[in-house]
């Protein structure tokens, strides 16, 4: 919109105006780090200057790339200038109006929800810009695109609505001022500003001057031998290089040298970024050649299954073509990318084994992306499969596959396990009570992945997966040392009940049987052997990506006392006729629907039989 001649005012995106609102309407212990954002959102621009001027050699710029502090006691504002990529009219609309690409409502949400650090989630949700409001009553931007004659302000308080006019600049690159608040004038102080620099941008990798002096040391961090940089240091630039607030969990600092050297400087975070389970699955690991920023979306670094990783990956040997295209099938990145990975899982398997407890902590939040890995990268898989880790019926803790093995009880020739979307409630499920009867432990699967590694991974350490809610269960063969069990009602003695309930419900179910698996439930509902497994098939049913399902199985347990007073009853004369006997078949099966989740098949015939029952119990 270089034809746009008047000053021009927008309304925030609601999402923003309602971040704008919690950020300027509160006090923050450590809001400083407002400043550590502005810098870093300064070097990201010149990053992005110096890259685009590899294919177009008249944006390069004419002067060496710096950002300039200013700061004026007197009329109590702060600024913060590059010469960087700017922004023309439309970026301002899209980069300064909305909150680009980061989880807006869920954002908002998460904002409100939050009662101390709200800082944190700025950070965590990378709308760092907006933290400028933390401190200032206005915010002036003046910028121009590199390329571009035009230059514009865009100037807001924070309440609602910012403006854009056409502006003066003479050359590219953004200027940002910091009108500030009156409890915020501590950051037109020199000491103050220069303390805040060394604290948190010691390693922008451009000069961050004041008053003609340079504060920071501006060097590339990852090119220094590992020895000499601090942990202090190494959180100094993860918190810089990504927007964090966090401490990094993990630190991968590696260089390889040989017939393709690179050096990579990575973090695990401690906390889940906002993004991570997005559909886009965006990398957030920087490629630089020869400290030469290329690009910070590079999907041949870094798998998407490692997508939570932090930092960056220098190497020496990469063409300087600055074709992203060309480089995303780069044989070389593909050679980079393979040893990356295998360092990662490496360092991630000796974190496992030797501080168990953290590593559940990093599970927690980075699980389920990991195990992406087992469907995606073939060449890794057993790899992969080694570092996860699962809950259990038994295990107070995580657990290992092969851990989970070497518990198998005598006779067990199957890792078992039950996937949904809750632990904690898989946990309960009725279809575990025979395992626990015998002391036979049960994966609890709960991630939406799960089910779709196993149908590429059907065994481990040569013992196959098994679903106990699919098939029958038949753990006679498992042996215990806990007493024997009782006789059980004898399966013959339900062959009245079963063929009373087969005619009632129909083609409602694939078929009634009694049950090997049940010990404290009368029903449960499971998928026949050679059918699709229950969870499965509710996953692809949500993602319509399946109409209609395979008809289940209603198992009985014939030690139920529900179940044996029934089958008593289906072995009366009047068993065809008894009402009560049809509204108990349809209630039972509504019964196995309730407990997995499902409401029942029918919502207003299962209450109209549940108070004919309940009467009948009232006046018997």
């Amino acid at each position: 919109m270089a034809d746009v001649a008047e000053k021009e005012t927008f309304s925030f995106q609601t999402e923003v105006g309602q971040l704008l609102e919690i950020v300027a309407g509160s006090l923050y212990s450590n809001r400083e780090v407002f400043l550590r954002e502005l810098v870093s959102n300064a070097s990201d621009a010149c990053d992005k200057l110096r890259y685009a001027a590899l294919t177009d050699a008249s944006l390069s710029p004419s002067d060496d790339l710096v950002i300039t502090l200013e700061l004026d006691a007197k009329s109590k504002t702060l600024s913060i200038s590059d010469n960087g990529i700017g922004m023309n009219h439309a970026d301002l609309l899209e980069t300064l109006g909305t909150i680009a690409k980061s989880g807006t409502g869920a954002f908002i949400e998460a904002l409100k929800a939050e009662e101390k650090d709200h800082v944190g989630l700025i950070g965590q949700f990378g709308v760092g810009f907006y933290s400028a409001f933390m401190v200032a009553s206005k915010v002036d931007v003046v910028t121009r695109k590199a390329g571009e004659v035009e230059a514009w302000l865009w100037s807001s308080d924070g309440k609602g609505a910012f403006s854009i006019e056409p502006a003066d600049r003479a050359s590219c690159g953004t200027t940002i001022t910091l009108h500030l608040k009156k409890d915020a004038e501590e950051f037109a102080d020199e000491v103050r500003v220069r303390h805040i620099i060394k604290t948190y941008s010691e390693h922008i990798s451009f000069p961050v001057k004041l008053s003609g002096e340079t504060l920071n040391a501006a060097e590339a961090l990852w090119l220094r031998p590992s020895k000499e940089i601090t942990e202090e240091q190494y959180t100094a630039f993860y918190r810089d290089s990504s927007h964090a607030f966090d401490a990094p969990w993990h630190v991968m600092h590696n260089r390889v040298e040989g017939t393709l050297n690179h050096t990579s400087l990575l973090f695990v975070p401690s906390q889940r970024p906002f993004d991570l389970f997005e559909p886009e699955r965006r990398i957030h690991v920087k490629l630089y050649v020869n400290r030469v920023f290329i690009s910070d979306t590079t999907k041949d670094l870094i798998p998407a299954y490692l997508r939570f990783l932090r930092g960056v990956v220098d190497s020496q040997d990469l063409s300087l073509n600055v074709s992203r295209e060309m480089l995303q099938s780069d044989p070389q990145l593909t050679k980079i990318k393979t040893s990356i990975t295998k360092k990662v899982l490496s360092e991630l398997e000796k974190k496992a084994n030797k501080a168990p407890d953290e590593y559940s902590a990093f599970w927690g939040n980075f699980g389920a992306v990991l195990k992406e890995g087992l469907v995606e990268d073939v060449a890794l898989r057993d790899r992969i499969l080694e570092i996860c880790r699962f809950a259990t019926t038994d295990a107070a803790d995580l657990s290992s596959l092969s851990d989970y093995v070497e518990r198998m009880k005598e006779g067990q020739d199957a890792i078992f396990y039950i996937a949904g979307d809750d632990a904690a409630k898989l946990a309960q499920s009725p279809h575990l009570e025979g395992f626990k009867a015998k002391g036979v432990e049960v994966l609890l699967l709960a991630d939406h992945v799960d089910e779709f590694w196993l149908q590429h991974i059907t065994e481990f350490d040569g013992k196959p997966f098994k679903s106990i809610t699919r098939g029958a269960a038949d753990l006679d063969e498992i042996k215990t040392e806990d007493k024997p069990e009782e006789n059980k009602t004898d399966e013959a003695d339900l062959s009245e009940l079963i063929a009373a309930i087969k005619l009632e419900l129909g083609e409602a179910v694939k078929d009634v049987r009694p049950s090997k698996r049940l010990t404290d439930s009368p029903v449960c509902l499971i998928a026949d052997d050679g059918d699709m497994d229950v969870n499965l098939e509710r996953l692809l049913k949500r993602h319509g990506q399946l109409e209609h399902g395979a008809l289940r199985v209603l198992e009985l347990n014939p030690s139920h006392a529900i179940i044996s007073n029934l089958a008593e009853r289906a072995r009366s004369k009047d068993a065809n006729a008894d009402t009560l006997l049809q509204d108990a078949a349809h209630l039972l099966l509504d019964q196995a629907c309730i407990v997995e989740g499902e409401a029942p098949v029918d919502a207003a015939a299962f209450a109209r039989r549940l108070g004919s029952v309940m009467s009948r119990a009232f006046t018997s």
